[in-house]
């Protein structure tokens, strides 16, 4: 069985709180576990989380800020601990390769893990995969930083009621499905014929950045879309000068793009209270907003 879910592995800022670990995203996807910007402590996060370190194929980190990279080390060397054997792809900004070098072998360790580097640079298509297609835009910070998204391919799926009316039933609609079409009473009758098409599900993650055109084009018509509100409508000049969202952005972002579920984290230590960031985001956002917690599971939303 298919499970498509967010684990929230941290949702502080610069710096870490009493109770807010730094940044750490674990979105399970099927037979894919996306690892997204693994911050300072996000491998005993991921203990906490009951996150294993086979489970992560895919790391991706949106810019090289300490609370967006620091768990680096820490994840590679549990890999190398636990011989995770699969290889696992990591995604970042191609300026910022040097770091990643750097966190990658930060120290002396047994390195037997497969680590495929793949610098990012454009906007566009990443990796086309049996998941789906990850792709990224840059964004608008104050060091060079891309956001993602995750689309699966858009699928057929059998409409019971049309199966029926043409007769199809036990291992015809196998063969159906398997083939595209098959021959009942003489008649060719085509997979289309008694399928409607299911849109593919899209995530979408989106961290530091103020508003550009890159925020709007990942969120479009994101099932889930993960995204930074540092700070809140009284300091939006703190926001635009270090190049973050309010709360209210990350509102109208969802707004405007017919986001399902809108998932608000990335929060300064400053506010120890964060009701007022859930109610200035629903102020402009009718639908589900979700105050990220840490070691909260949020389910990508059905159809």
């Amino acid at each position: 069985m298919s499970v498509r879910e967010l684990v929230v592995l941290g949702t502080a800022s610069q710096s870490p709180t009493r109770t807010r670990n730094h940044n750490g995203y674990f979105l399970r996807w099927d037979g894919e576990g996306f690892l997204f910007d693994p911050g300072e402590g996000t491998q005993r996060q991921m203990l906490f989380a009951g996150v294993s370190a086979n489970q992560v194929t895919r790391i991706c980190l949106t810019h090289f800020h300490g609370d967006h990279c620091l768990g680096v080390p820490g994840v590679v060397q549990r890999m190398a601990a636990d011989h995770v054997l699969h290889p696992v792809w990591a995604y970042f900004p191609a300026s910022g390769e040097h770091y990643f070098q750097r966190l990658r072998h930060a120290c002396d360790f047994h390195d037997v893990v497969d680590i495929r580097e793949h610098p990012v640079a454009g906007n566009g298509p990443i990796v086309t995969d049996a998941f789906g297609t990850l792709e990224a835009r840059g964004l608008d910070h104050s060091a060079d930083a891309i956001g993602y998204r995750l689309t699966e391919p858009d699928r057929w799926r059998f409409v019971p009621e049309k199966l029926t009316q043409f007769g199809v039933r036990g291992p015809a609609i196998g063969a159906l499905d398997r083939d595209g079409s098959i021959t009942v009473d003489g008649r060719v009758l085509r997979r289309e014929d008694v399928s409607e098409r299911r849109r593919g599900q899209r995530v979408a993650f989106i961290m530091d950045t103020r508003l550009c055109d890159g925020v709007f084009e990942l969120a479009q018509d994101a099932d889930l879309l993960v995204i930074e509100a540092t700070f809140l409508d009284q300091d939006e000049e703190l926001a635009a000068k270090y190049g973050h969202l309010t709360a209210r952005h990350a509102g109208r972002v969802a707004a405007e793009c017919g986001v399902r579920r809108l998932v608000l984290t990335h929060f300064s230590q400053r506010y120890p209270d964060l009701k007022r960031h859930h109610e200035q985001a629903a102020e402009v956002f009718s639908g589900d907003i979700v105050v990220a917690e840490d070691l909260m599971r949020i389910p990508v939303p059905k159809y």
